[in-house]
């Protein structure tokens, strides 16, 4: 962008512009623009190219060029252009610096690092089906290949996304009659709300191994945890929804016994235990939980929790004990939000059921106590009655 200086020294040329000059702005920032150029231009606003009219402009210059190329690799040079021709033909140009002019689409797939929807298909299922083995042999057979981790974590966010494409409109492009077959099978296999949570899962996997120097590691670690999600989450959830559903049926037992004046047996009321015996004691399952935080890669937040202690504060809150005063960067770092939501999601998980976080700090009551004591010195010394409450 211009500087200011140059933005005046523009709109000057363009009040007054010889007659011989036509200027053409081009920018992918319009708002930066000041607005007493925008208000004397003429806005064109220019639009993706729908992939239909990339795949047709694709077969003329392959047709003119005397390239062979499969209808399945144009459509995917098409989607990998995201509706810029040029980044179209580039890709085409890459395609064809080895000299052959035959492209299909094993060879994009493979100048572009995209791994087979075989293996992508193999890890998804095996997800889905919780078979941990299945998908880390999926895994390495991609990692062998040399296929970059990012890539294939994209590949399986859009396979996710094209299985609830699928299931909301048994339609898809881009895969072959065995392949929606497969699509097809998986779709049966799982419902929506696993499918959008396994994208929200794999979006925060790759968040993470963005920035870790053990991406392998890392990314075999996360799909070990997905297979093995149902075994830590659903389980709390089931044996909750299991002594909620015993608590309504005691309210139905009591309710008819009352109208019918019988007594309930006595070993009856035993069946149904208070929901707060669904928790564990908070300093048995808090560094559990710090464990957790430091396994999934949240480091920053694990040290600035170094040596805290958790008790319950009500029915609602847990405390969260610091040994001494937040620093400034540990404050910044523990109120960010994601931060409070994760340690409040893993805390809910413990209890089974939602609960919220309070951070308890000593800075607070030893700056109270500092005050009263200062209130103290100036009563005796003023001798002044004062009545401390």
């Amino acid at each position: 962008m211009l500087s200011t200086g140059a933005f005046n020294a523009l709109l000057k040329t363009l009040e007054e512009p010889p007659q011989h000059v036509k200027f053409i702005l081009a920018t992918t920032e319009p708002q930066k623009l000041p607005a007493t150029i925008l208000s004397r231009c003429q806005r064109f606003d220019f639009k993706t190219i729908a992939n239909e009219d990339i795949i047709k402009r694709l077969e003329i210059v392959c047709k003119q060029s005397n390239i062979e190329i499969t209808k399945e690799a144009l459509e995917i040079i098409a989607v990998l252009s995201e509706g810029a021709m040029r980044d179209a033909l580039s890709i085409l140009e890459r395609c064809i610096q080895d000299g052959e002019n035959k492209i299909n689409e094993d060879k994009i797939k493979d100048l572009v690092g995209i791994p087979k929807v075989t293996f992508v298909s193999g890890i998804i299922q095996a997800i889905i089906e919780y078979d941990v083995n299945k998908a880390i042999e999926n895994v390495e057979n991609v990692l062998k290949e040399g296929k970059d981790i990012t890539n294939l974590i994209w590949e399986m966010i859009k396979y996710v996304k094209d299985i609830l494409i699928y299931q909301a409109t048994k339609k898809l492009e881009l895969y072959h009659k065995e392949e929606i077959n497969q699509i097809k099978n998986i779709s049966e296999m799982v419902d929506k709300n696993k499918l959008v949570d396994l994208i929200y899962q794999l979006s925060e996997l790759e968040n993470q191994i963005k920035w870790s120097t053990q991406k392998t590691i890392l990314f075999q670690a996360g799909i070990i945890k997905l297979c093995s999600k149902q075994i830590q989450i659903e389980k709390p959830i089931d044996e909750y929804q299991k002594v909620e559903k015993q608590t309504k049926n005691q309210k139905v037992v009591t309710k008819a016994s009352s109208q019918s004046n019988q007594t309930l047996p006595k070993q009856a009321p035993s069946k149904v235990q208070p929901q707060k015996n669904l928790s564990k004691n908070p300093e048995e399952y808090w560094p559990q939980i710090m464990n957790e935080l430091k396994q999934n890669g949240k480091i920053v937040l694990y040290t600035n929790l170094m040596g805290t202690k958790a008790k319950e504060l009500n029915d609602m809150t847990i405390g969260i004990e610091f040994p001494n005063v937040i620093t400034p960067f540990g404050k910044a770092v523990l109120e960010k939000q994601e931060n409070i939501r994760e340690i409040s999601k893993l805390v809910s998980m413990a209890y089974g059921k939602e609960m919220q976080i309070k951070y308890l700090s000593k800075e607070k009551q030893e700056h109270k106590l500092t005050n009263e004591e200062t209130l103290q010195n100036f009563a005796k010394e003023s001798d002044i009655p004062f009545n401390f409450i």
